[in-house]
């Protein structure tokens, strides 16, 4: 049973290859499209990776630029074809290699959808990830001279700029750690000694946070120090103020970029898995309709053309021999006897020697 055939004149297979040319540029676009993506998010994911755990997220990126790279060539590779199919003398080099081709287009196609769908399920990860990398950002963020430290400030004050965030949930996560470095305290000061002694871990612990939570869109000057002391501030109400602060959370702040960039990507990649698909299917008609056309001896007849000329069942077994074929090939089958004919020169030979020994000793 033949799928989906199609009646191909001359003109049409002309009209075909002229039109899976142009569309085999497109797909090339969509592959510098793909890889341009990877590239943008595996660097974004890179620039913040001092606040992140591990690098499972970095997955989606990494299959972009190579379904990217590889879409590039395979694509180019297509439209190369579609140049030597109406030219019976060119065409059939090309022939073995289309299975190839096929192979490749359609794992592409596969790896795509792949991205698509980790896109919307490693959010947890990536939760995770930056859940624990900030905690550790705002813990270390004192250790401006701790060798692999030392930017760790720099970073975190950035961030919080740039997201305009505070903390790792909130700003009450910079009253749980000493963010102020021992070089900068008075340890002859009766404030930091009482500090430091009411904490059992004898940290220098405030009410405060770093310069770069404080919102430069706010009215009132910023109160960075005694924030939880209504009587420390004029006109200043903890409960109600909006204390001058950025209110959000770097890790929501974060996973909701992150989450914007790989969500935005999901509506490109499945507009590109189209196209591929449209040359898949594309090429497989024309391949069937020149093919149709050589076997007839005359390029210029009607042909046809066909996606699959079995059933899918059928197909599906034919393929699955043709691989069994293929990983038995160059393998030494055993003769009659169970030894293989290597086994069996080298017997014959040693009975050919047995025999001229024993005659010459007679």
């Amino acid at each position: 049973m033949v799928l989906l055939k199609m009646k191909f004149t001359q003109q049409r297979r002309v009209r075909l290859a002229q039109g899976l040319w142009l569309l085999s540029w497109l797909a090339v676009f969509c592959g510098v499209f793909v890889f341009c993506l990877g590239v943008y998010l595996k660097t974004e994911l890179i620039r913040r990776a001092e606040v992140m755990d591990n690098t499972e997220i970095h997955v989606v990126p990494n299959i972009l630029i190579m379904v990217g790279l590889a879409s590039i060539g395979t694509n180019w590779f297509a439209s190369r074809i579609c140049q030597d199919s109406l030219d019976a003398s060119r065409f059939p080099r090309w022939k073995m290699l289309l299975m190839v081709w096929f192979a490749v287009a359609a794992l592409l196609c596969y790896l795509l959808l792949i991205v698509v769908v980790l896109s919307y399920a490693l959010q947890g990860h990536l939760e995770e990830s930056l859940k624990v990398g900030l905690r550790n950002g705002i813990r270390f963020y004192k250790d401006t001279d701790v060798p692999g430290r030392c930017f760790q400030k720099e970073t975190i004050d950035r961030l919080q700029m740039e997201f305009r965030c505070c903390g790792n949930n909130n700003f009450k996560d910079w009253f749980e750690v000493q963010w102020v470095n021992n070089r900068y305290l008075d340890f002859t000061s009766k404030e930091v000694k009482d500090r430091i002694r009411s904490n059992v871990d004898s940290r220098y612990l405030l009410d405060g946070v770093p310069f770069s939570c404080c919102n430069p869109a706010s009215p009132r000057p910023c109160l960075q120090y005694h924030l939880t002391d209504n009587s420390a501030h004029y006109s200043y109400d903890y409960h109600a103020e909006e204390l001058n602060l950025f209110t959000r959370g770097c890790r929501e702040a974060l996973i909701k970029y992150y989450m914007g960039l790989m969500n935005s990507t999901g509506p490109g990649v499945l507009s590109v898995i189209l196209i591929q698909v449209s040359v898949i299917l594309s090429m497989r008609y024309l391949q069937t309709a020149v093919e149709g056309a050589m076997a007839l001896e005359n390029p210029e007849a009607d042909s046809e053309g066909y996606l699959l000329e079995k059933g899918v069942r059928e197909t599906v077994q034919d393929l699955k021999a043709k691989a069994l074929a293929m990983l038995h090939f160059g393998q030494v089958e055993p003769n009659a006897d169970g030894e293989a004919p290597e086994d069996a020169e080298k017997g014959a030979d040693n009975t050919e020697e047995k025999a001229a020994s024993s005659s010459a000793a007679s």
